[in-house]
């Protein structure tokens, strides 16, 4: 944080400018994409499974389910296990697909804790709109690091979350330890 000449501390948080400018939230015209049987072009999910905006967030990719970093995290580490396949509940996944979140999921704890040290961590789903899910259309299970302490005074009372990491170097950093796990 760098002090103005105002006396006030500012956040540097440049990847955030393209959300406010809404400048990822629809594909372009013209954006062809490999896109799966039954995916949804609208989908930042399918976007990103077919090697679109935001696939370079990629952590890892499986069979039927990849990894990818939250573009918009509640902590730095904060990743996604999302299935290949346009689903929206869990009881819709096939058993590979249960499978492989379950496994992707194991594998995110591993390379979080290796990377980042986390004292603790969220893990979970949000099926459907009501419960939190923001893109409850497709299926998607949280891991998200947490420390002692993380929600201070900056995020209770500033109403601010401050990530020490550009999203690119925790991606870096998570496939290495991905790979060597």
């Amino acid at each position: 944080m760098i002090e103005g000449p105002d006396r006030l501390q500012r956040l540097w948080t440049p990847y955030r400018m393209s959300y406010v400018r809404g400048e990822e939230s629809e594909p372009q015209v013209g954006d062809e994409l490999p896109l799966a049987e039954g995916a949804d072009p609208a989908c930042p999910f399918c976007r990103i499974a077919a090697g679109g905006a935001q696939s370079e967030l990629v952590v890892h990719r499986g069979e039927t389910c990849f990894v990818v970093l939250n573009l918009y995290p509640y902590n730095p580490g904060h990743l996604m296990v999302v299935p290949h396949r346009h689903v929206a509940d869990y009881t819709e996944l096939t058993e590979p697909e249960t499978s492989e979140v379950a496994a992707l999921t194991q594998q995110a704890l591993r390379a979080i804790r290796q990377v980042s040290q986390p004292h603790g961590f969220n893990v979970g789903l949000n099926l459907g709109g009501v419960a939190g899910g923001s893109l409850s259309q497709h299926l998607h299970q949280h891991v998200v690091p947490r420390w002692s302490g993380d929600a201070n005074f900056m995020t209770v009372l500033g109403q601010t979350k401050t990530l020490p990491q550009l999203l690119e170097d925790t991606r870096d950093l998570l496939a290495a330890a991905w790979s060597d796990s």
